[in-house]
């Protein structure tokens, strides 16, 4: 008989295939005792271990795809970090020796003690950091096994099957990147875990945070995946099989109709354009921005020069990086955002920090201020680089007016030093600010008289804004982006930067969200930045729209006492 799973829909779209397994269950640790004599050479043991581990993750990180998502280098820069611990690799050490134990048990030892510790935590950082030290720690316990590295060999029609694990890690989405699975399962994650980056990126259909689907699904099991509805249908009979091959074929179907779509002006019926911009991380994106009919980029995210290496980046470097972007972009207005480290965007080369905090600590602009070298040095390079395109300045994470005067204060420094060093730069680039804060959305008039522009971080502005995870499945049904709230700050920004006469946009992850287009319409924005594989979806909508009869349900909707309200109030605009 038929089962069907709900969980969190990632990636668009129908799969229909077989289900293949993919096996992380816990090894069964031996505890012996060792005679002191012994306790040296064990040690020495877990000290390999920990070489073996270090140099299987660098070499993954070695082999990561040029065409895989510039994330992976950053996971498993993470995960490297954690290795280095002292808590990891040095402590059980320790253990081994007052312990008299195996190397084995002192480490799961050392690990019960870490996620004890992680139980009693709610702080969203390092709840999300759980998953990456038992991932970390069950390589260094195959290490010890006598199985180090990743033997794992995908099926020979893996585009024929749907991926099912209890989770998956960094390291597991490089061998995965290059199998072509249909779509994955998984029983744990969130819309911004590794596993929905990666699906996103792919543009395949994914369902997350399925609790117990690994446990219910068999091996070559026909399974369909809905990604759109977050629906997961296990051996479906005939009839339900028959309905979804159905809706798979119109779906692919749309989906090429929409190709014929990327040289259309992005305009609503009534003849009002709409910016539709593209966020990407590398340059090797720049044929797909263009091929899209993208309006420009709209967020270069700059951080991932920095991560998956053990040093910075210098200013030549930097320099030619956004210089093959802008050149690359031919004419097209660029958006790059000042290095957002910080959270789980965190380099080799960095100092260990033990913030109780960090995702509320030095991130973002916080930690440009704090370290003005390294800023100052991109602020040169992104100067050089402006004389070669359109550039837009973007400053991320902004909670005080001080921020944008000490980053104005920096930027003209930079000016000043390059040309004491008659070294060319553009002196009309933009400067704007993102909206990730809520004490920013409702302190914007302040910055908009200093900023050029501003662009609303929707993923974060949601997350501090409900006091919840995003990356939890435990608390993400509380991660609405329809809670009246929200709606209120990103109305009042879009009001704010309509009455300052600036530019407003929004980067995260509702402007790719073609249910959401509508609303953000009536809403009153008019320039959207999103993932690739939403453009096309929501050029779409806008096409289809007419401003006027959006308008008019805006007041409604901003009256909406409870999210369920706005639900019905979004049915009725988008029908």
């Amino acid at each position: 008989m038929a089962i069907t799973l709900h969980g969190i829909g990632i990636g668009g779209g129908i799969a229909i295939g077989r289900a293949h397994l993919v096996s992380h269950t816990d090894l069964e640790v031996a505890h012996y005792e060792i005679d002191e004599a012994q306790v040296a050479a064990e040690i020495a043991r877990f000290d390999a271990a920990i070489r073996t581990t270090r140099k299987e993750l660098e070499q993954l990180w070695g082999s990561i795809p040029d065409n895989a998502p510039t994330e992976l280098g950053a996971f498993l820069s993470l995960h490297v970090m954690l290795l280095n611990d002292h808590t990891i690799s040095r402590e059980p050490r320790d253990i081994i020796a007052s312990k008299r134990c195996n190397a084995e048990w002192a480490l799961k030892l050392q690990q019960d003690r870490l996620l004890e510790q992680f139980d009693e935590i709610e702080e969203e950082y390092l709840r999300e950091r759980r998953a990456d030290v038992i991932q970390v720690m069950e390589r260094i316990f195959k290490t010890l096994d006598g199985r180090p590295g990743s033997r794992y060999q995908p099926p020979e029609d893996s585009h024929q099957c749907i991926l099912v694990a209890h989770d998956l890690s960094p390291a597991d989405m490089v061998t995965f990147k290059e199998a072509d699975f249909a779509a994955f399962l998984t029983d744990v994650g969130g819309p911004t875990s590794h596993t929905a980056i990666l699906a996103r990126s792919l543009d395949i259909p994914s369902v997350l945070a399925l609790h117990h689907a690994r446990q219910l699904i068999r091996e070559g099991e026909t399974v369909i995946v809905d990604g759109s509805a977050g629906v997961v249908v296990i051996d479906p009979d005939a009839t339900i099989l028959a309905d979804y091959r159905a809706r798979l074929s119109a779906f692919t179907q749309e989906k090429r109709r929409l190709q014929g779509l990327r040289s259309t002006v992005a305009e609503t019926r009534d003849g009002t354009p709409i910016e539709l911009m593209a966020n990407i991380e590398v340059a090797t994106d720049l044929d797909l921005v263009r091929n899209n009919g993208a309006a420009g980029v709209g967020l270069y995210r700059s951080e991932f020069l920095f991560l998956g290496r053990d040093d910075l980046p210098d200013e030549e470097e930097q320099f030619q990086a956004y210089k093959q972007v802008l050149e690359g972009m031919q004419g097209l207005p660029v958006t790059i955002r000042t290095v957002d480290l910080g959270r789980d965007k965190m380099p080799r080369w960095a100092d260990d920090t033990d913030s109780p905090n960090p995702a509320l600590s030095l991130t973002g602009v916080r930690l440009c201020l704090a370290e003005p070298m390294l800023f100052r040095t991109q602020l040169r390079a992104l100067l050089r680089a402006g004389r070669y395109g359109p550039l837009r300045l973007m400053i991320p994470m902004l909670s005080c007016l001080a921020e944008v005067e000490q980053t104005l204060f920096h930027l003209e420094q930079a000016r000043l030093s390059l040309a004491d060093d008659g070294i060319p730069y553009a002196e009309d680039i933009l400067i704007g600010g993102m909206i990730e804060v809520p004490g920013a959305a409702l302190t914007v008039s302040h910055f908009l008289k200093r900023l050029d522009f501003v662009s609303i971080g929707t993923n974060d502005l949601i997350q501090y804004t409900l006091a919840v995870d995003r990356g939890d499945d435990s608390v993400s049904h509380l991660y609405d982006a329809l809670h009246p709230a929200v709606l209120q700050l990103i109305a009042g920004v879009i009001r704010a930067a309509d009455k300052a006469n600036k530019p407003v946009s929004i980067c995260g992850e509702m402007a790719g969200d073609p249910k959401l287009t509508r609303l953000l319409l009536a809403l009153g924005l008019r320039r959207f930045s999103m993932h690739l594989a939403q453009l096309l979806n929501v050029k779409q909508v806008v096409l289809t729209t007419h401003l006027q009869q959006t308008t008019s349900l805006a007041t409604k909707l901003l009256k909406a006492e409870d999210a369920g309200r706005v639900r019905e109030l979004l049915a009725e605009l988008n029908t």
